[in-house]
């Protein structure tokens, strides 16, 4: 589940450190595997103006959810390797999951805002790469053992990262994106792919391509189940996608039926886990969607 924290434009309401907690308890209260949270530190204004939207360090976000909660999964969806050092995300994401007990999920993506690689002095051309070795590096500094590596920007002669996660060999690593280079990344250097709903005409302006129905999500699931296969891949590849009417173009009402058929057909197509954003403009309509959620639509498709 989304937790609103993109909603700057409500920061008391949804944004702020009491509504991070009070809407973390609620959704592991009912009954909502993880909580996620995206990543835009310095988006530019063009994109801004255009429908995009600002949203603060996932991290932080994510410490106080950890505070706050007991059980609930603490997922970010996504963060951008590319932009940072590699050891230096390690060495958060390591500190998260231990003080968060190993509730990590790292979902990262490659990114796709030029104008904000260039702000933070990343190149935008290189992000490919970049998050490839991102995976490599991080995997081996949570080893908890000396790491000698030769990076792209960056040199580990001899390096140990304490403390090691509190999950043996680190995090779940989800790939986001609907590129095939996304799900080659997934399928040979992580755990898990994230798709997403997106309407063709906004590949050029999201950088991936467009799944606009169940028919194309198929043939996208197909296609990594080919290439699992042809790549020697032994271990199930988590899939994870949004309902239709519950992703990020939309805020419509929830619709409980619709919600329910929805999941039940990403799962007959392949689909493991469903990234929910709860839709609702205040707190109040965010925790009264939480309750259909709890009551009505979560019975219906855990068993």
């Amino acid at each position: 589940m989304q937790l609103p924290t993109h909603r700057v434009e409500h920061f008391d309401e949804l944004v702020s450190a009491d509504a991070i907690t009070e809407l973390s308890r609620a959704a592991e209260a009912a009954g909502f595997d993880a909580v996620f949270v995206t990543e835009h530190p310095f988006p530019e204004d063009r994109w801004l103006a255009t429908g995009g939207h600002h949203a603060p360090d996932p991290f932080v976000c994510l410490t106080v959810a950890a505070v706050a909660t007991t059980t609930v999964r603490l997922q970010t969806n996504l963060c951008i390797p590319a932009y940072r050092n590699p050891f230096m995300l390690a060495k958060t994401v390591a500190t998260l999951d231990v003080l968060a007990g190993g509730r990590v999920i790292l979902g990262i993506g490659a990114g796709y805002m030029e104008g904000e690689f260039a702000a933070l002095g990343m190149p935008y051309d290189e992000r490919n790469e970049l998050t490839d070795e991102a995976i490599i590096a991080m995997r081996a500094a949570w080893t908890g053992e000396s790491v000698a590596m030769d990076g792209r920007h960056f040199q580990a002669a001899g390096n140990t990262m304490l403390p090691k996660p509190a999950q043996p060999g680190g995090p779940p690593i989800w790939i986001g994106g609907n590129s095939r280079r996304a799900m080659r990344r997934a399928i040979e250097l992580a755990d898990g792919w994230v798709p997403m709903p997106s309407p063709a005409k906004a590949s050029k302006r999201l950088r991936t391509p467009g799944i606009e129905n169940i028919d194309d999500l198929r043939a996208r699931i197909a296609e990594a189940k080919e290439h699992a296969a042809s790549f020697g891949r032994s271990t199930p590849l988590e899939i994870a996608f949004m309902p239709m009417g519950l992703d990020m173009f939309t805020n419509a009402p929830v619709q409980p039926a619709a919600v329910i058929d929805s999941i039940q057909e990403l799962a007959d197509a392949g689909v493991t886990s469903s990234c929910i954003t709860v839709p609702g403009d205040t707190r109040a309509e965010v925790l009264a969607n939480f309750d259909t959620f709890a009551t009505t639509i979560l019975p219906a498709v855990t068993g």
